[in-house]
């Protein structure tokens, strides 16, 4: 029971510094980070960043190469991904002009993480 505490520890210890290097890496390309971790009902989506009227819903996925990362994201986390957006996008004022993407940053042993645009389409 402890052991299994302790791998769940690491995992979340991994996942958040992973998101806080995602967001470093969004930040230098010129996005600004408007929510990390954001819960809806539905589901949580990693990062959203905004850069003028783009707005990106980011999946962080850490792992020990590119397709590895690439092959994480299953179809069901698409649509509960989807569904979060969906929501937080229904309470942005400015929803109208807002265009939509879904990408993925990869967190990969040694190295800057990769961002990966349009790495599933949304029904946005």
């Amino acid at each position: 029971m402890a052991a299994d505490r302790r791998t769940r520890q690491k995992a979340y210890r991994r996942g958040h510094s992973s998101e806080w290097l995602a967001a470093a890496a969004l930040l230098a390309k010129g996005y600004r980070i408007l929510a990390r971790r954001y819960r809806t009902r539905l589901g949580e989506i990693d990062l959203i960043a905004r850069r003028g009227d783009l707005v990106l819903i980011v999946e962080v996925k850490a792992r020990r190469t590119l397709s590895d990362a690439m092959e994480a994201i299953a179809r069901d986390s698409e649509r509960r991904i989807e569904g979060a957006a969906d929501l937080w996008l229904m309470r942005q004022p400015d929803y109208g002009r807002l265009s939509v993407r879904f990408d993925m940053v990869a967190v990969l042993p040694w190295r800057w993480p990769v961002h990966v645009e349009n790495v599933f389409y949304g029904r946005n």
